[in-house]
């Protein structure tokens, strides 16, 4: 045989070789392709995100005519009104978290995630599931840590840095929105140092994304692109598409440290009292329109005074954002954490300056004091745990001139429900610069809405 012949079935598998090893050489390339960088930060982090379901009891009046129906939406017609008949219903709720600390089961959610629950678990992404307690949680940072009973060696979230973040940049919300598993949404930050308002005050420094966050996702990490945890989903705009809203990551860094610490967030003020303003008040300051806080009063060794802060100032702003009334200020500082420096812009002896002041941090027993001073209350716990009894009342003080007497029962201030010693505490320093206070009060069987003039 030609010498030739014989070459050729070695050539042509030669040739064969070549042409396999280019087709998969192209299929890893295209493999390669696929695997962007918000593919692997997903890989990378959904381990550690986890589904919280939570129970609640629930009770509300029912139809008295509930045994003709069989359609329990029938019930709705007579809530409120059903002649004092009730039943207590199982209601359940879903949301997200991820797992911040694997080794001791410690997951970062949102505390409304878990507001009056009493019954969390907590579902991996495996289907494994473990029951959690509550370690610590504050409704005005919206943030709670949980423990997941029983479990160590947990993956967990790498922590980022949210003091670089670019407008721009390109963010991943992962969560469980209508139950459905591990959703993955994309999108950009929008902008930064967002503020919300809400009935409850204001919320600050918000990440603003069009990444969608949907009920479920809320609690869930927010991400950049190399998997690191820069926010925790915490808001979406109701009336408008494409906007959402997370909690920056060193914030959240701080308010976990105290929630670990203590199982809440220790209120911080200035040490001043204030007023708000009127249209000529506003012009005799020179301003544009009525906002702003009036310095009434400075206490002595307070962070106002060492910052130079005196009776007639007029803050402007906080940390930027502009101060509407006395409420608005309450509410912005109430957003802040020990260890937090607060930039206030206040008009000083007509020319507006820039003061950078740490706030306190109030220990219970000081805020009781200054509740007696200003309010002229001393209170305590009543045995059947609703309401809290008034123990004493100062002589001439806004709560004598209003008739409370000791034995009368505080059940809410504001809008706020008076249970516990550490509720009335947190209510004062609501509204302590209030000049009228909603109170509802029980004296013997009868219950009235007074006003406080403080």
């Amino acid at each position: 045989m030609n010498p030739v012949y014989r070459k050729i079935p070695f050539t042509l598998f030669a040739i064969v070789a070549v042409v396999l090893s280019v087709l998969s050489a192209g299929n890893a390339r295209s493999e390669n392709l696929r695997v962007t960088p918000v593919v692997r930060a997903v890989q990378k982090t959904s381990p550690a995100v986890v589904n919280i379901t939570v129970t609640r009891i629930v009770e509300r009046g029912v139809s008295p005519f509930a045994q003709f129906f069989k359609n329990d939406s029938f019930d709705m017609f007579f809530e409120g009104g059903s002649g004092g008949q009730t039943r207590k219903f199982r209601s359940l709720s879903t949301g997200s978290g991820v797992i911040i600390n694997g080794q001791k089961g410690f997951v970062l959610t949102n505390a409304h995630v878990l507001a009056g629950g009493s019954d969390i678990k907590v579902r991996m992404i495996n289907g494994e599931e473990f029951e959690a307690e509550i370690i610590g949680s504050d409704a005005d940072f919206d943030l709670a840590v949980l423990k997941i009973k029983g479990a160590e060696g947990l993956p967990q979230v790498e922590m980022g840095d949210s003091s670089d973040i670019y407008i721009g940049e390109t963010v991943i919300a992962i969560g469980n929105p209508f139950g459905y598993t591990h959703t993955v949404t994309t999108g950009v930050v929008s902008a930064l140092k967002r503020t919300v308002k809400s009935e409850d005050g204001a919320f600050t420094d918000f990440i603003q994304t069009d990444a969608a966050i949907n009920p479920g996702n809320i609690g869930g990490p927010l991400l950049n692109i190399m998997g690191e945890l820069i926010g925790i989903n915490t808001a979406m705009q109701a009336r408008a598409e494409g906007i959402g809203f997370a909690i920056p990551i060193n914030r959240a860094k701080r308010v976990v440290k105290e929630l670990l610490a203590s199982g809440k967030v220790s209120p911080v003020w200035l040490g001043l009292s204030g007023q708000d303003l009127d249209q000529s008040s506003a012009s005799y300051f020179g301003l544009p329109r009525v906002y702003g806080l009036l310095v009434s009063e400075v206490y002595r060794g307070m962070p106002a005074e060492k910052s130079k802060l005196a009776p007639g100032d007029v803050i402007l702003t906080v940390n930027g954002i502009e101060v509407e009334d006395k409420d608005s200020y309450v509410a912005l500082l109430r957003a802040q954490t020990h260890g937090d420096d607060v930039v206030l812009e206040v008009l000083h002896r007509g020319k507006k300056v820039k003061i950078k002041v740490r706030p306190d941090t109030l220990a219970p027993q000081q805020v009781t004091n200054f509740v007696w001073s200003k309010w002229g209350i001393a209170t305590g716990k009543d045995s059947r745990g609703y309401g809290l009894l008034v123990s004493a009342v100062k002589k001439n003080s806004p709560a004598a001139k209003l008739g409370l007497k000791p034995g009368d029962k505080i059940h809410q201030i504001g809008n706020r429900r008076i249970n516990t010693q550490q509720d009335f505490l947190d209510s004062f320093l609501r509204y302590r610069l209030n000049g009228n206070v909603l109170m509802k009060v029980q004296r013997g069987r009868n219950y009235y809405h007074v006003k406080l003039n403080s």
